[in-house]
């Protein structure tokens, strides 16, 4: 019996087929086996998770948590500093604004204990228990100031009107006067009552006295008249 030679060739094929084959699985095993030394399965198991990260986190000294009471105690502490600050700035401030004024109103005093009277004044109207006084005259951004005091002695109260106040020079001429202060009414068996007339400087170029006059609204019943006031200009 004779053996066929394509059957030979095909065996030995097969042969050189596992052949190599075998080889080939046993070096990639070992390749692979290499490869993943040193490779270990991760720990699923979250109770050893929060260990290791609780251990790191002591180790490392990175997180430390803190009780909710302490941080609340630590911040009212903060808020209480930061008002007792506040308010013992305020008082330093109040204590400055006082000691300010203080100086202020002896400043004044001083200045009013100081100032001399002029010349000639005060000049006086008295009807029917009310009293019409110009204490003064002085000149100031561009007015010349009257000052003047009022005051009711009388049993009834007496109303007026600034707008009949009447001003006039010593040419006749009638000027135009504004009030500042005084009161639109005397009360019976009051306190004295202080303002000011202002007469505008450009009217008063040519003019050495001023006269005023007034009387209560709307009775008419007193007539109030100071003359001959001196407001000649002195350089």
């Amino acid at each position: 019996m004779k053996i066929n030679s394509t059957v030979i060739l095909t065996l030995i094929l097969l042969i050189l087929m596992l052949g190599s084959g075998s080889v080939s699985a046993f070096l990639g095993f070992n390749l692979g086996s290499s490869a993943l030394k040193g490779v270990t399965t991760p720990d699923g198991r979250p109770t050893s998770k929060f260990a290791s990260a609780k251990s790191n986190s002591s180790q490392s000294g990175e997180v430390t948590l803190l009780k909710e009471e302490d941080i609340l105690k630590t911040v009212k502490a903060r808020i209480e500093g930061k008002a007792k600050a506040a308010q013992s700035d305020k008082l330093a401030e109040d204590d400055e604004d006082i000691d300010e004024n203080k100086q202020q109103q002896k400043e004044k005093t001083q200045t009013v204990v100081e100032e001399k009277p002029q010349p000639g004044f005060p000049k006086t109207s008295e009807s029917e228990g009310v009293t019409f006084a110009v204490q003064s005259a002085r000149y100031s951004g561009g007015d010349l100031l009257l000052k003047v005091k009022m005051q009711n002695q009388g049993a009834d109260s007496v109303r007026f009107l600034y707008s009949f106040l009447d001003v006039t020079d010593d040419k006749g001429r009638t000027l135009s006067a504004s009030t500042e202060g005084l009161p639109p009414e005397l009360p019976a068996n009051g306190s004295s009552f202080s303002g000011t007339i202002s007469i505008p400087t450009a009217l008063l170029d040519d003019v050495k006295k001023v006269s005023l006059s007034l009387t209560d609204y709307p009775d008419q019943k007193l007539k109030l008249e100071v003359a001959n006031i001196p407001v000649d200009k002195k350089d």
